[in-house]
């Protein structure tokens, strides 16, 4: 079982009975009543929007009855920027962005490939920041318990200070050190699913002049996680090293926030996962919606009203009419 099966206590179950004509239904009553309010406060917005929805096309470029359907709503459901006029038509899209992503993991360890990286001890070694004996008995430590890093055997036999470690990490990866300066627990939280959080150990730490995000890991960076951040903030991801015991501090800080309800569903297969996130599109009807895969999952997040997304990229600025599913292929479904 994989760790987000185990993590039932931060996500929903999935749930039965949808009923598609009730949410379609709803979902055409709340976009008359904005259309009202809109209209009430900005006729010439209202005006605009309804030309743009009117020129709307579907997205499934193989569709030949895209205005065969004029009861359609036209705002909803959007995926990745494409409106389809039919369920067939939003499964087509989906299917196609799956297999964008399915082409994205296959290509992600030839780019979380590194060169080969110096040890750490012989990069604090060559700084000057340890000497010879230190780190031989440090490395003497560590083979003799046959576990533990090098780092923290060097913190707990020779006397250096976390910092130094941390410095000395920076350096093998060639990133900055970040402080704890500009984070916000209740911002960050909205970044990214919380099962993510734990899973890959990073910490959503500030966005920096609305369009850059800055993440934080320990003791190394993972290319594929700061990507798929990007991607889904529309944001450009910096990546460096925070001192170990800050960031677990933040990170329980902020897996105490409220964040993006999020499901977790296991399917069988690629065909069912197609046709569940359609579903799931065809339910909640979104105005907006993005497919990322990171490693085994497949991270789609919707917004339900455009009021939802904030100044800096795609970020939300509050959990209300937010939505995050977590997918994942495997048996026993």
């Amino acid at each position: 079982m994989s760790f987000l099966d185990e993590n039932s206590g931060r996500s929903e179950s999935v749930q039965n009975g949808d009923a598609p004509g009730l949410n379609a239904a709803f979902s055409l009553s709340r976009d008359v009543y904005r259309q009202r309010a809109v209209t009430a406060f900005d006729p010439g917005r209202m005006e605009a929007e309804q030309v743009s929805t009117k020129r709307r096309t579907c997205g499934n470029s193989d569709c030949s009855g895209g205005w065969a359907m004029p009861w359609r709503n036209r705002r909803r459901p959007v995926f990745e920027g494409h409106w389809g006029c039919s369920g067939r038509c939003v499964l087509a899209v989906v299917r196609a962005a799956l297999r964008r992503e399915q082409g994205n993991q296959k290509a992600a360890p030839a780019s979380e490939r590194h060169r080969h990286r110096v040890p750490l001890g012989l990069v604090m070694l060559a700084q000057g920041w340890i000497t010879h004996p230190q780190l031989q008995t440090a490395l003497a430590q560590q083979r003799a318990s046959g576990t533990g890093r090098i780092g923290d055997w060097l913190v707990s036999e020779c006397g250096l200070e976390a910092e130094q470690v941390t410095r000395g990490l920076s350096v093998q990866w060639g990133c900055p050190v970040l402080t704890m300066e500009g984070f916000s627990p209740r911002d960050m939280a909205l970044v990214m699913p919380g099962v993510f959080v734990e899973e890959f150990a990073v910490l959503p730490l500030r966005i920096a002049g609305s369009r850059l995000i800055y993440l934080a890991w320990e003791d190394r960076v993972q290319a594929s996680v700061a990507f798929a951040v990007e991607r889904m903030s529309g944001l450009k991801a910096e990546s460096g090293l925070l001192d170990s015991a800050q960031l677990k501090a933040a990170r329980t800080r902020l897996l105490e926030c409220d964040a993006v309800p999020t499901t977790v569903e296991t399917l069988g297969d690629e065909d069912s996962l197609a046709a569940r996130i359609t579903a799931v599109l065809e339910q909640q009807q979104p105005v907006q919606s993005r497919l990322v895969r990171l490693h085994q999952y497949c991270w789609l997040r919707i917004w339900m009203e455009s009021g939802t997304k904030g100044k800096a990229g795609d970020v939300p600025t509050s959990s209300e009419d937010m939505r995050d599913y977590i997918f994942t292929i495997g048996p026993g479904t």
